[in-house]
């Protein structure tokens, strides 16, 4: 994934879990921003944001690097996301 399509990944999954996870407008979270280990996302909200990630990017994480820490922040899940798509 160039560095371009990877910045456009960033801020749609950024987009995406401030509007699915975050009630409260004065949270202020950027792509280091800790997502399961400050709560913001939880176990159940991580299997939503996999499939919204599989559906949006035409890609399958196998389950094994679906892990908590491989979703922790932005940057990560786009990390994540990059060694999948082709």
């Amino acid at each position: 994934m160039d560095a371009q399509k990877q910045e456009e990944a960033r801020v749609m999954i950024l987009d995406y879990v401030k509007k699915e996870y975050i009630d409260d407008d004065d949270v202020t979270l950027d792509y280091d921003t800790p997502l399961i280990s400050s709560g913001y996302v939880d176990s159940f909200s991580m299997v939503s944001l996999l499939v919204f990630l599989e559906k949006k990017f035409s890609i399958k994480i196998p389950p094994s690097q679906a892990t908590p820490a491989a979703f922790d922040s932005v940057n990560k899940i786009a990390e994540l996301v990059s060694r999948f798509v082709g």
